[in-house]
């Protein structure tokens, strides 16, 4: 069977669902929905889909999933609960829990990897990095709660990182700056899309210098609430 080139979210989703059916195979469950709704298969053509018509055109090949699972596949071949795949995690660095002297605690509001591409206010994660003039640190990746309501969502995302000194973020708004500067952050908005190391390297060279910005040498004797850090034994 010749198909056009699935992009890549077309592409997880099917491939999601039929992991999830475990029942048809890739090719299978591929011609079934270009026998539904032609090619090419389009994220807007899999969010018009219904599962009657599914079901009815599968035939034999899905009698023996249960409701429960094709549910749970039907739910991933119209994208919902992908987002965690199509924005993976960066990985932690495992070492010693202990504090870091002569360093800074900064967080950066990501979507995906270890990218500073998010803004404060509807961002996926924070990525928790520990800097010094040596070294650069990922020690924590937190997730805002999605069931904090929209008033209350830049009190809470303050809160969530107060422990830092500083916050990497694409864009923020003036109401969610002054709560963020409340817990006592120093904001750096970037404006565009930007790795954290390379960040992080620039801030790197200012720590390094014999005589930083008062305001960050305020930020690095910022206590750190109590909170353990991945570190060197000191």
């Amino acid at each position: 069977m010749n198909t056009q080139p699935l992009d890549k979210e077309v592409a997880l989703r099917i491939g999601l669902a039929v992991k999830e059916l475990d029942a048809i195979s890739t090719q299978e469950f591929l011609g079934l929905l270009i026998k539904i709704m032609g090619e090419p298969i389009t994220p807007a053509k899999l969010d018009k889909l219904r599962a009657k018509k599914v079901k009815l055109l599968a035939g034999e090949s899905l009698d023996a999933v249960s409701s429960e699972t094709f549910e749970r596949a039907f739910a991933l071949l119209k994208g919902r609960g992908i987002r965690q795949f199509l924005n993976p995690k960066p990985e932690l660095e495992q070492g010693v829990f202990c504090e870091i002297r002569g360093s800074v605690r900064i967080a950066c509001s990501s979507n995906r990897g270890e990218n500073i591409d998010g803004q404060f206010s509807d961002c996926m994660r924070f990525l928790i990095y520990q800097v010094s003039p040596d070294y650069i640190r990922l020690i924590d990746i937190r997730e805002p709660s999605p069931k904090i309501k929209a008033t209350e969502r830049g009190a809470a995302r303050a809160k969530l990182i107060e422990d830092c000194s500083m916050l990497y973020t694409i864009s923020i708004g003036a109401a969610a700056t002054a709560k963020v500067v409340k817990v006592g952050l120093h904001v750096m908005q970037l404006g565009k899309p930007l790795l954290a190391h390379v960040a992080l390297r620039r801030l790197q060279a200012v720590l390094a210098q014999d005589s930083p910005p008062p305001w960050l040498v305020k930020a690095m004797g910022k206590p750190s609430l109590g909170v353990k850090l991945y570190g060197e034994n000191s």
